[in-house]
């Protein structure tokens, strides 16, 4: 491995900035990039035509570059002359808006995760409840224990990115659900009693998030989407109804558990995309001239 600091980098991020070990990952993969590219060439501007032959998308050069950019700067931080940052621009990369989950779309797949089995059936739809009403990330679905319920307050504990805990506050409708998920169909699923995952899978375990996405696969076709909805959808549906419902951006981005008011505001975009929808198709100077 040609990059000096490549030890001390990982242990930085992982034991004192406290990245998650996806992250992690994540950095590495784009630092062994760097790495490959630097026994081609010496000339970091070339670094655009390495990725580009890599066949990576302008949103992945992104990525890369911005790794790479944070692992200079960690050597500057050691007393490295790095020129290489001054060249190192990341590529525009056009924002896309996130697919979001209609309500009709999330009671199609309720619908569609019935099974013959009462109890699961129950899981099934809870964890559905729980991705549109928590708006969190599959691996903080995957993660939510026992004791991170608090019945008599109507909250739940979630562990997110860098091992951030936020408190996310329950709907009457999902605090007397989980509930009795709790109560009723949870013990009877799990085969441990020393488990402590909220929700449990076939083999009584923990499930992962191979498990939610089969689940999901297998609903959304069942519901006929052409397309798997996948649990980030939750999540976006989640965040765009409740601006639409008048949620303020700072109340969605700590229930998202968004570090920056910046990601939050791409559902600003969401919304004003449908009312310039909304407003071309009602308002009456819409129609073209005959």
């Amino acid at each position: 491995m040609l990059l000096k600091y490549w030890v001390e980098f990982f242990d930085d991020l992982q034991n004192i900035r406290g990245r998650s070990r996806n992250t992690v990952m994540a950095y590495r993969r784009d630092l062994e990039l760097y790495n490959e590219f630097q026994k081609e060439s010496s000339d970091i501007s070339r670094i655009y035509d390495f990725l580009n032959k890599k066949g990576l998308s302008k949103r992945s050069q992104a990525r890369v570059i911005s790794s790479i950019r944070t692992y200079l700067k960690f050597c500057k931080l050691k007393g490295e002359k790095v020129d290489e940052l001054r060249g190192l621009k990341p590529p525009k990369v056009k924002v896309g808006l996130p697919k979001t989950l209609t309500v009709d779309d999330f009671n199609k797949l309720v619908e569609a995760s019935i099974t013959d089995n009462p109890k699961k059936t129950k899981r099934n739809q809870m964890t559905l409840l729980l991705l549109f009403g928590l708006g969190c990330r599959v691996s903080e679905l995957i993660n939510l224990n026992l004791q991170d319920f608090n019945e008599t307050q109507g909250w739940l504990k979630i562990v997110g990115k860098g091992g951030k805990e936020r408190l996310v506050p329950l709907t009457d409708n999902l605090l007397m659900g989980l509930s009795r998920y709790i109560q009723d169909v949870r013990t009877d699923l799990t085969m441990n009693k020393m488990e402590t995952s909220v929700l449990i899978n076939d083999r009584g375990k923990r499930p992962s998030r191979v498990d939610i996405w089969r689940w999901l696969d297998a609903w959304s076709k069942k519901a006929g989407f052409e397309e798997t909805i996948s649990p980030h959808r939750f999540r976006h549906g989640c965040a765009t109804s409740l601006l639409e419902g008048g949620a303020d951006l700072r109340s969605i981005q700590m229930l998202l558990g968004h570090s920056s008011i910046q990601t939050t505001q791409v559902y600003t975009h969401v919304n004003q995309k449908q009312m310039q929808e909304e407003v071309s198709k009602h308002h009456p100077l819409s129609e073209p001239e005959s």
